[in-house]
Parts: structure tokens; C-alpha cells; sequence
């Protein structure tokens, strides 16, 4: 048997290939993360509504709570503005607003609304 000539150009459309798919799939990995965190997010914002319901208002504590959550899924320069932080009465709309960065890069802002159940 004789061994056949390579072709450089061969190898080298591989390679590049190779390269381009290890790019895409850093970026999908980056992609799902993020999508992961804004999940989360939106998971404490849905708990924290909740317990807005049954007291009528996001009580100090809670706010304090909420705030070392959000920093713990990764949101930074959280801001509460537009949120209920005065008490109301029973099917009275409350509101939780929430906005703020992810890796100091993305904005997001999540709003729930509802109505009072105390």
C-alpha cells in the first residue's frame, strides 16, 4: 500500500470548525446561565408577592430579605421603587417592582401584581 499526500487545507477547515463550535457552545453556556438567574429572579419575586398578600404590604424585614436574595442570584443596584411599603386593606392592590442588574451587565426589571388577602 502507499501512503496518500495530506492536504494542509484539510486540517485547517477542521480546525476552524472545531473552533467555531467551541465558541457557540461557550456562548449557549452563557446564554442558559443567564436565563437560569433571571429565573431565579423571577421565583423570589413570586415569593415575595405572596407574602405581600397575606400581610398587605413588604414589611422592613422582608425587604431586608428580599435584597440579600436578590444579591445572592447575582442582581446588583436592586432598586424597589413603585413597590407597596405602606400597609392596605383587603382586596387593595399591591404591587412589587424590582429592577436591577445582572452581572453588573443585563438589566431586568420584574413587576407582580395582586391584591391584599389580610
Amino acid at each position: 500500500m502507499k501512503k496518500e499526500a495530506g492536504s494542509i487545507g484539510d486540517l485547517l477547515a477542521v480546525c476552524i470548525c472545531m473552533i467555531l463550535m467551541t465558541v457557540l457552545l461557550a456562548a449557549y453556556m452563557d446564554s442558559v446561565r443567564l436565563i437560569a438567574e433571571k429565573t431565579e429572579i423571577n421565583q423570589i419575586a413570586r415569593k415575595y408577592i405572596l407574602r405581600m398578600e397575606t400581610v398587605g404590604v413588604l414589611t422592613e424585614s422582608d425587604r431586608i430579605l428580599l435584597g440579600r436574595e436578590l444579591e445572592t442570584a447575582g442582581a446588583s443596584a436592586v432598586s424597589l421603587e413603585g413597590t407597596t411599603f405602606d400597609r392596605v386593606g383587603y382586596g387593595e392592590e399591591i404591587v412589587l417592582k424590582m429592577r436591577g442588574r445582572l452581572r453588573n451587565i443585563y438589566e431586568f426589571e420584574e413587576k407582580r401584581v395582586s391584591t391584599a388577602k389580610n
